[in-house]
């Protein structure tokens, strides 16, 4: 009993030892650690969880997001929502081209619209209405011309426009496609597969356990498949059997849920865990690398995971999408878990790599492997040298460390002091021969010195006088007694040891070709010369002149550049660093060339520049966060084909309409655009802009562009990362927009290019040049029309002109005739008027001699009354009646009525032809109106009264039909005028 409960002990034990040390393996990552590029859901403005990824042959992603279908072409992320706004759970891209997707009960397909736009087609209807009731669809493969959706309790294949439905013995577990069979997982039945359109038992017998999940299957072989489980393991199905893939490695790693699988490479699988993360192991279930939180991911939990055709792996998140450049050339390596400590130093000490870093020395086993990055292992720290490590060197066997608070030497894994003052940049031999008897060490405040007896170094003075930060130390190529240093801001100095130990040094200035940087002096030896770099040129040390000038050979290559670092590496190659870019002039090709490593950019120390080339597959550069390294020979030997879409066009009006939506075909179809897709684009949107992009996803920093606007532009633009172009209110004509790309080896890409037809404005547009072609016809006829018009007119015109001229002419005759009249009326009026004067007078003496006679009739009657004597009376009498004779005026108004007419232009004659009623006293009381004689004279000439002269006048008045308001004078006097115009 004790025996067996020993032996239960001692397996225990095992079990516990076994799972320690593996999970003391799953720890031990490699120490290069591939570029990890996260993409939060504000980045790719989409929702949190991505189910499944696939790339076409364009080299787009897409992504099952829960928001709708998610594409990235490099730059851009664009989200496609379904009609429905349901959760996108699986996707494939089928052998027509199309990107199938699976939603919750949804499914169908996207395809480009003749814009180039996606659109979603719901395949949902083509399903009898029994078979409508589906949950999630979690699966999408394809297999020969045929499409099989995967839910819970149907499997729906689509294949000539129609749909089979599959039913489960309990319920549908699991789909995939491997070795050109579609298998899947029946809760009851097993694992089955599809042979002649029905579903068959694919494994007999073997190792799967009861309730196992499978999440991914996958080729190993041509004739075996990998079965991946959730947390059963993984088993290799071929000839109906199915073997577990036994592996330490597996059993840890199933503990963390394995939702998905794909494949790296032939050799490698990537293995994606809902708890830790994603693990690359080998076809016989070796641990090679883990990827978790820990190593750059945003998660542990992972539902998907993916390779491009870039060997780049996709992992997409239970929350955000992460992108491992795995098969980089360029990784990190982090001497800390913090990864916040920046990487100053770096050597090869005894197989292991040691790291240098603001805080300390840490110290890894390198193994034996040929790139550094690969090295399994944890870092250790170096007891003893907390703080910043400036440099490490080899020296005489012995690893020697400049450290802020000295010198020291490392020993197994303890730093030992050897001087402890002021800190110390690093060590500089003094000879080429070992053992080195003396070494240089440049400090914060000079140059001290180190001997060494044969078996430890010792310190052993300094420079006198010399009180410059070295940081930057080399010897003369011909005389080792010869130190070159610099400062950025103090210069260059040579300092030349004496033999008496003294030493004497020499800034260099101006005078001696060499002018002082600002804040730039930096002194290196490259190729057994002395180069000294400034903010704008090269300089190299003359020996024989003693004295500077400018290097025309490094000058062709740096100048203006401002270089701050220059290192040469084992094949001659110079590596350097301007700002915070990195470069390489390498020279191992037909000619040098600059090459420069964008992925590295803004990510060196700055004023602290690093770069240590071990050889060509290791160039360790010091960075911000550990140390980068670059296989160089892999970095080169990149054949990456560089590609170049354009993803967009859109019109710059208010509305931002989208005029291409990135295909010219198909998802899956690489075209280019037909005549029958050149857009003919209303004139009203003639300022458009482009978006385009490269998929090369782990060098995107690395990709410039060049665009040409064939039909407007002269030239090409200049290379730069941008990736949209606008042009504004182009004018109406045929355009094409050409685009190009390259990466930093200056290898360029096919050129993308799309044609488009800028409509001319309505105004200038055919039907406008016909509707002007009849509007001028239309002018032109009312233009004749008018002039005829016109013609017309002024004829009419000049006609009624010299009408105007006739009538004025005879205007001016009859004013004339009328001056005329008027002189002669003037005359006659003046004339009337003396002859109304003599009519008058001659009235006047009727009158006066009336009255005379008269008297004398009175007179002479009273005469003839007194008179006694007969004959005096006879012969009174005779007188008297002589003045009676005499005193009757009748016998003269004849002879004063001619003369009265021939002055008044008879206006008796025409009075009493006017009015023929009037008597002969009414005919002379209107002759005396007419003179303007008073009643009294009037009376005394018709020897009437006054009394008597009122009522003839009163009878006048009313035979004329004169109102009482109007004066006779007046009416006789206009009787007289009307009268003489109308005879005119």
């Amino acid at each position: 009993m004790r025996r067996i409960q020993r032996m239960e002990f001692m397996a225990r034990a095992i079990i516990l030892i076994f799972l320690i040390i593996s999970n003391t393996l799953l720890a031990q990552n490699p120490i290069g650690l591939p570029e990890v590029v996260n993409f939060t859901k504000q980045t790719y403005g989409a929702g949190t969880q991505n189910w499944a990824i696939r790339q076409d042959r364009n080299g787009i992603m897409y992504f099952a997001n829960n928001e709708g279908l998610l594409t990235f072409d490099g730059i851009h992320w664009k989200i496609y929502p379904l009609p429905n706004k349901t959760k996108i759970r699986s996707i494939e891209i089928g052998p027509d081209n199309r990107i199938y997707i699976g939603a919750e009960n949804e499914f169908g397909y996207f395809s480009p619209d003749p814009a180039g736009t996606l659109r979603y087609k719901s395949l949902r209807n083509l399903l009898q209405e029994k078979d409508q009731g589906f949950a999630d669809i979690w699966n999408v493969t394809v297999w020969k011309s045929g499409i099989f959706f995967r839910a819970s309790n149907k499997i729906f294949l689509f294949e000539d426009e129609s749909i089979t439905v599959f039913n489960p013995g309990s319920h549908w577990r699991f789909m995939g496609e491997s070795n050109g069979q579609i298998v899947a997982q029946d809760a009851v039945h097993g694992i089955l597969r599809f042979n002649n359109g029905r579903w068959e038992p694919f494994i007999n017998s073997g190792a799967l356990p009861k309730d196992f999940l499978s999440t991914a299957i996958l080729p190993l072989g041509n004739d075996t498949t990998l079965l991946v489980t959730m947390d059963a393991g993984l088993f290799k199905l071929a000839g109906g059997q199915a073997v577990r893939l036994e592996s330490p490695t597996i059993d840890a790693i199933k503990k963390d849920r394995i939702y998905g699988a794909a494949r790296v490479n032939d050799r490698l699988i990537a293995l994606s865990t809902t708890l830790g993360g994603c693990y690359i192991i080998t076809n016989e279930g070796d641990f090679v690398h883990r990827f978790a939180r820990t190593d750059g991911l945003q998660n542990n939990n992972i539902l998907s995971v993916f390779r491009d055709r870039d060997h780049n792996l996709w992992l997409g998140l239970d929350n955000g999408i992460d992108l491992i450049a795995y098969d980089n050339a360029i990784k990190t390596i982090y001497p800390v878990a913090t990864k916040d400590e920046a990487g100053y130093a770096s050597i090869i000490y005894k197989n292991n790599l040691y790291v240098g870093t603001s805080n300390g020395l840490y110290s890894v086993p390198a193994g034996k492997t040929g790139d550094l990055s690969f090295a399994k292992g944890n870092f250790s720290f170096v007891e003893g040298s907390r703080g910043q490590v400036w440099g490490l060197s080899e020296i005489n066997g012995k690893l020697l460390m400049a450290h802020h608070e000295g010198i020291f030497e490392i020993e197994g894994n303890t730093a030992k002091s050897i001087e402890n003052r002021n800190g110390f940049w690093g060590f500089l031999p003094l000879s080429r021969i070992d053992p080195v008897s003396r070494v240089a060490v440049g400090n914060y405040n000079g140059i001290n010195f180190l001997k060494y007896d044969g078996t430890t170094f010792s310190p052993s003075g300094e420079v006198a006088g010399f009180d410059i930060a070295s940081r930057f130390l080399c010897t003369d190529p011909r005389d080792e007694q010869v130190i070159w240093a610099s400062h950025p801001y103090r210069g260059v100095f040579k300092i030349s040891m004496l033999e008496n130990g003294k030493s004497v040094s020499r800034l260099f200035t101006h005078k001696d070709g060499l002018p002082l940087s600002l804040n730039n002096n930096y002194v290196y030896k490259v190729r057994n010369r002395i180069l000294v770099a400034t903010e704008k040129d090269i300089y190299e040390y003359d020996a024989q002149k003693d004295r500077f000038q400018i290097s025309a050979y490094y000058n062709g290559f740096f100048k203006g550049m401002g270089i701050k670092y220059l290192k040469e590496d084992q094949a001659g190659n110079v590596w350097f660093i301007r700002e915070k870019e990195l470069g390489v002039l390498d020279v191992t090709g037909k000619s040098p060339k600059i090459i420069f490593l964008p992925e590295l950019n803004q990510k060196t120390v700055s004023g602290f520049e690093y770069i240590h080339p071990l050889n060509e597959q290791n160039i360790l550069v010091g960075g911000e966060k550990g140390i980068y390294h670059i296989n160089y020979q892999r970095y080169k030997q990149n054949k990456t084909q560089i590609d170049v879409q354009i993803r967009t066009m859109r019109s710059a009006d208010k509305a931002d309409t989208l005029l291409f939506g990135g295909y010219f075909g198909e998802v899956n179809e690489v075209k280019k655009q037909s005549e029958g897709q050149i857009p003919h684009i209303s004139n009203r949107l003639n300022s458009v802009g482009f978006e385009f992009s490269s998929t090369l996803f782990s060098q995107r920093s690395s990709i410039e562009y060049s665009f040409f606007l064939e039909g407007f532009d002269a030239n090409w633009s200049g290379w730069s990362a941008r990736s949209s172009k606008d042009f504004t209110n182009l004018p109406a004509g045929e355009y094409t927009f050409l685009v190009k790309a390259r990466n930093n080896f200056g290898n360029e890409s096919a050129v993308a290019g799309y044609s488009f037809v800028i409509l001319p404005p309505w105004y200038l547009s055919g039907w406008a040049y016909f509707i002007y072609l009849l509007l001028i016809a239309g002018l032109a006829y009312l233009f004749y029309q008018w002039q005829e018009k016109r013609f017309l007119r002024q004829q009419q015109q000049h006609l009624e002109e010299q009408k105007r001229l006739l009538y004025l002419h005879q205007l001016e005759l009859e004013k004339n005739e009328k001056e005329i009249i008027k002189l002669k009326n003037e005359k006659l009026e003046s004339e009337i008027l003396h002859k109304n004067a003599d009519l008058a007078t001659s009235a006047m003496h009727l009158v006066q001699k009336s009255e005379l006679l008269s008297k004398l009739k009175t007179d002479l009657v009273k005469i003839t009354k007194s008179a006694e004597d007969e004959k005096v009376n006879e012969d009174l009498k005779k007188m008297i009646k002589v003045v009676a004779d005499e005193n009757k005026v009748d016998k003269d108004w004849g002879q004063f009525s001619k003369h009265f007419d021939n002055v008044h232009s008879n206006f008796l004659i025409t009075l009493k032809e006017r009015y023929p009623n009037l008597t002969a006293n009414e005919l002379k009381i209107s002759a005396y109106l007419r003179m303007n004689l008073s009643s009294k004279e009037i009376a005394q000439l018709m020897n009437i009264s006054l009394r008597g002269v009122e009522v003839s006048r009163y009878r006048l008045r009313k035979k004329l039909q004169l109102p009482t308001e109007v004066n006779m004078f007046n009416f006789f006097l206009g009787f007289h005028v009307d009268e003489t115009d109308d005879k005119v």
